[in-house]
């Protein structure tokens, strides 16, 4: 039996459907973070540009997005970090379709500007480096909302970034080669399970 083609808005749309699974992928499946970046990758290529135009965050919002994510994987001798692995793009992409994940990402943006400003009189990506390590320690644990429980929507936000950041990442080809991952490979022979020491 022949399914008929699938849209890219159903695709989209299925992302949200493991939010709750605990996995390597924290909040979507396998296939369809694969299905994503590739979408990416192919606007990029027929783009005037090569860039990726954001779907849904608008231009400051992006570059904040941008910045948190290369701070929660930083490139590094060995790898490239969140930018070039396509983490924010990946994002965005996935928030444009789906409004749980706009409330989350886009409130919590606007909340981490706003606590910036009133702490430092500045928004995220207008304090100095300090202030940004500062703001982000505060909300990156949940012990914090026992002292602060004004940090509760900046810690959820957090939290849900860091894992959406984190599969972004790890299913990027940047990410799977920091890994290691080699794919799936077959034996000639079956040389039997191990010993059991003991018996």
């Amino acid at each position: 039996m022949s399914v008929g083609p699938v849209s890219r808005r159903d695709v989209l749309k299925s992302l949200s459907i493991g939010a709750a699974a605990s996995s390597v992928l924290r909040v979507i499946p396998l296939q369809a973070a694969e299905y994503a970046h590739h979408m990416i990758s192919s606007e990029k290529a027929v783009s005037k540009t090569g860039a990726y135009a954001p779907k849904f965050f608008p231009p400051q919002q992006y570059k904040t997005l941008q910045a948190l994510c290369q701070t929660i994987f930083p490139a590094d001798a060995d790898s490239g970090g969140a930018i070039e692995a396509g983490a924010p793009e990946f994002i965005d992409l996935l928030t444009s379709e789906n409004p749980q994940y706009q409330l989350t990402l886009g409130g919590g943006l606007m909340w981490l500007d706003s606590a910036c400003v009133d702490r430092y009189g500045n928004a995220y990506l207008d304090c100095t480096a300090q202030q940004q390590t500062e703001m982000l320690d505060r909300i990156a644990y949940r012990k914090s909302i026992e002292q602060d429980a004004s940090l509760s929507q900046g810690v959820a936000f957090f939290a849900f970034l860091r894992n959406l950041a984190a599969d972004g990442f790890f299913t990027s080809k940047i990410g799977i080669q920091y890994l290691g991952y080699i794919g799936n490979g077959f034996l000639t022979e079956f040389p039997g399970c191990p010993p059991v020491p003991g018996v």
